[in-house]
């Protein structure tokens, strides 16, 4: 079998693990299934045969679960559900329990603002007794999803947040910081449980984390002693995160579990699919790509099945459509740019942002239903980023060779080396010299150079971006206490043009999935496979990178 559209042996087999089945035995046959699948009964013969031809490019690719569910009996093709507490009740803390389990169970992840209920050793009036604050409900959701294998295929995605003024939000900030937590009985430390074995159970360590900054804070002394210390954490471990919601955005406090979709409402869903500019020729065959794609997630609002009742009337309400990007870095290394929003970038930009906005709007017209209330969300497109062998997301490029760590057979960790796609495509195509490529690596010296490039392309964009800066191992000559009160001012200054903002500090947690090595040690290695005989390819190494 031809590696045609893939370009890597690891591609396929991404493919054939996660994605081809009786009704998709190739890539091709795939694109025609999901095309016909999700657009058959709104969209002509003609626009369906097109769509599916894109697809088959890989010029755009709809999100995992819309390519996983194409042709099976069940079409929970949404990759994740947004949750918002909604009273601090007892009724509404078990409901928050039975909305997360209701839609992991469908494959997709979830997301939760939990800032309504009470901090920890507030009264209650009804009992007399005290409340146990947000922090163990996160945990509660935590365990829940440890023990959901979302769909029967993948581990649990899980995002939770509290507002930055939230009395509970210092004990947020250090409740990840499992070095500092010992495990009762041990001089160990839930920090070296986690290194050597990455199946540990440490506190939300299914979970990503962050504060919430509203206007209140962005109006006000913004270096608050809060903001420091989320920074200053950021910094070493790489958590909380930031999430940035300002003016008509200030309720747009739910997020889905990698959080490039916002929501004010409760049960509201994600609905994605990316564009990938690294294959895309021309800025006119984007603007028919985005009118097709529109119309395919315009359809998935449609098609889908939801988890309950709730979500479906939050979907016919806002209709959100997640149209992303993937390959942005391999555009500019095409172009022979550095990392940055260049001039004709931001032409093509701009045509994402006005054609979204118009087909997503023209369409649903068309059909009578409600419009989207949002066009726009980039993802991380980890696995189909890796898959199309492109950059992912807005993110450069990784490494341009790597070591990836992958679970096998649902017990035993493996890995391979790898030459990036994209590096591979810019070497052997264009003669690029792989010493000459910006990376992800590289850019963890000039974060500043990451959180401009974010900015630029947010201000196209009506939700938000899921980007994760690389930044060096926190102690080194750029990461360490000096540094956070530059960073945390530098941060401070871009935070009204982001949405959401996350770091990965170079070794912070164990089971990194990535390993930046050496171009000629994977060329010589690339194909052949590992068996670990133990769990964290951090100590292969001496530190790998997460991030993509």
């Amino acid at each position: 079998m031809s590696l045609t559209p893939f370009r890597s042996e690891f591609a396929r087999t991404i493919f054939n693990q996660k994605y081809r089945h009786e009704s998709a035995d190739t890539w091709d046959e795939l694109a025609d299934t999901l095309a016909t699948d999700v657009c058959a009964r709104h969209m002509p013969i003609g626009d369906i045969a097109q769509l599916a031809q894109y697809i088959a490019d890989m010029k755009f690719i709809p999100g995992g679960r819309y390519l996983y569910y194409a042709g099976r009996a069940r079409k929970f093709f949404n990759n994740c559900f947004i949750f918002k507490s909604r009273e601090d009740t007892r009724e509404d803390w078990a409901d928050t329990s039975w909305k997360h389990e209701s839609a992991l169970m469908t494959g997709g992840g979830t997301g939760n603002d939990f800032s309504v209920y009470r901090p920890r050793g507030a009264r209650l009036g009804a009992t007399g007794g005290v409340a146990s604050g947000p922090i163990p409900k996160m945990m509660m959701i935590n365990e829940i999803g440890r023990n959901v294998q979302q769909g029967g295929s993948r581990r649990s995605a899980l995002y939770g947040s509290l507002n930055w003024q939230h009395a509970d939000a210092r004990e947020l900030i250090s409740v990840k910081d499992w070095d500092a937590l010992p495990i009762p009985g041990t001089s160990a430390t839930f920090g070296d449980a986690k290194r050597a074995d990455f199946n540990f159970a440490c506190p939300l360590d299914m979970m990503n984390i962050s504060l919430n900054y509203d206007n209140a804070w962005r109006d006000g002394e913004r270096l608050n002693e809060i903001f420091m210390l989320n920074v200053r954490e950021a910094l070493r471990h790489g958590e909380p995160g930031f999430s940035f919601n300002f003016d008509e955005k200030e309720d747009e406090t739910g997020r889905n579990a990698c959080t490039e979709v916002t929501s004010a409402d409760d049960c509201d869903v994600c609905n994605l699919g990316s564009l990938n500019l690294g294959r895309i020729e021309s800025i006119d065959e984007l603007a028919d790509i985005i009118r097709l794609a529109q119309r395919f997630l315009v359809c998935g609002t449609l098609r889908a099945e939801l988890p309950f009742d709730r979500v479906y009337e939050i979907r016919e309400k806002n209709r959100r459509l997640g149209l992303g990007l993937m390959g942005v870095h391999e555009w500019l290394i095409q172009r022979g740019h550095r990392y940055e929003v260049v001039p004709e970038l931001h032409e093509w930009l701009a045509v994402y942002r006005d054609a979204s906005d118009a087909e997503g709007a023209a369409f649903c017209d068309r059909l009578g239903i409600s419009r989207p209330v949002a066009n726009r969300a980039i993802a991380p497109t980890g696995t189909i980023g890796i898959m199309a062998g492109t950059t992912t997301g807005i993110e450069p490029l990784f490494a341009v060779a790597y070591q990836r760590r992958y679970l096998k057979g649902g017990t035993d960790w493996h890995y391979q080396y790898e030459i990036d796609g994209t590096a591979r495509e810019m070497i052997d195509r264009y003669g690029v010299d792989p010493d000459t490529i910006e990376s992800a690596v590289d850019l963890a010296a000039d974060p500043e150079r990451r959180i401009a490039f974010q900015a630029d392309v947010q201000d196209y964009v009506d939700m938000a971006i899921s980007s994760t800066i690389n930044l060096p191992q926190w102690g080194s000559a750029l990461n360490n206490e000096d540094t956070v009160k530059p960073f945390a001012e530098t941060l401070a200054r871009y935070a009204p043009r982001l949405r959401g903002f996350t770091v990965y500090p170079d070794g912070a947690r164990g089971g990194q999935p990535l390993t930046a090595v050496p171009y000629g040690e994977a060329r010589a290695l690339q194909g052949q496979e590992f068996s670990e005989s133990y769990t964290d390819v951090c100590d292969l190494r001496g530190g790998g990178t997460c991030g993509v």
